[in-house]
């Protein structure tokens, strides 16, 4: 089963416009990335052989795999912040 991410509509490719949705697909990689922690992924199991080393890359792990989560559409929570923002800069 392929997942393909929703259509996002840029009003303008401006660098603006750009750094903002980078931003907001961020703050939501780092929502997710904690909202995994809290259900359990990335602790330490002893069938991997657990330790420090384990211990120190499972953040990078839950990391990459929350961005990946964003790339595919995510829960939506960018595309809104993003709108937010938009909007707040074009009311200036």
């Amino acid at each position: 089963m392929q997942i393909t991410p929703p259509t996002r509509h840029i009003s303008s490719p401006d660098g603006a416009d750009l750094r903002l949705r980078q931003a907001a697909e961020q703050l939501e990689a780092t929502f997710l990335a904690e909202m995994l922690k809290s259900a359990g992924l990335g602790q330490s199991r002893d069938q991997y052989g657990g330790g420090a080393g384990e211990d120190q890359f499972s953040s990078f792990l839950v990391q990459e795999q929350a961005a990946a989560m964003v790339r595919a559409g995510g829960i939506g929570l960018s595309e809104s912040l993003y709108e937010a923002l938009k909007e707040k800069e074009d009311d200036r």
